[in-house]
């Protein structure tokens, strides 16, 4: 082989490998800071596993936010219409936070089975709901009704 035919093949050898471990390491990085979402009924059903950074959301629970009275900490639970999850944070709490509010929280789950949330968003609006919150009630909504048809067909046949 001519010494200059060996040189280029291995510069771009070289290359190939150089921009391969690039996008290894691109890839490990965005699967360490991916925040997957999660609904009520996915965390109660044990589909997460303690200690991993998630985002949950759902309905604020009515009658279930307890304010601490000494401090910033807020304890309750949030609901896709099929299960609830307790949740805790400690902080200020958006403007717009309130009890039947759909809500996206930032956080872990402890050993408990409590969501510990880093960072808690309220919807907008009226008319706004997180994507991820919408889809997650809808579908709650059509697994109740097939549940209860399938119900009825149970006690007619």
């Amino acid at each position: 082989m001519h010494p200059q035919r060996k040189q280029r093949l291995n510069l771009i050898l070289f290359l190939v490998a150089a921009v391969a471990i690039a996008v290894g390491l691109a890839m490990y990085s965005l699967s360490q800071n991916i925040n997957l979402f999660q609904t009520p009924t996915q965390i109660a059903a044990g589909e997460v596993a303690p200690g991993v950074t998630i985002r949950a959301g759902g309905l604020v629970v009515d009658g279930s936010v307890e304010r601490d009275t000494e401090g910033l900490g807020v304890t309750f639970r949030v609901t896709d219409g099929q299960a609830q999850v307790p949740m805790v944070y400690e902080g200020i709490l958006p403007d717009l936070f309130r009890e039947g509010q759909g809500i996206v929280a930032l956080g872990q789950l402890n050993h408990d089975g409590v969501f510990v949330a880093s960072e808690v968003l309220a919807k907008h609006d009226e008319n706004y709901m997180p994507p991820e919150v919408q889809e997650a009630l809808e579908k709650a909504h059509q697994d109740g009704k097939a549940s209860m048809v399938e119900a009825a067909g149970a006690t007619n046949g």
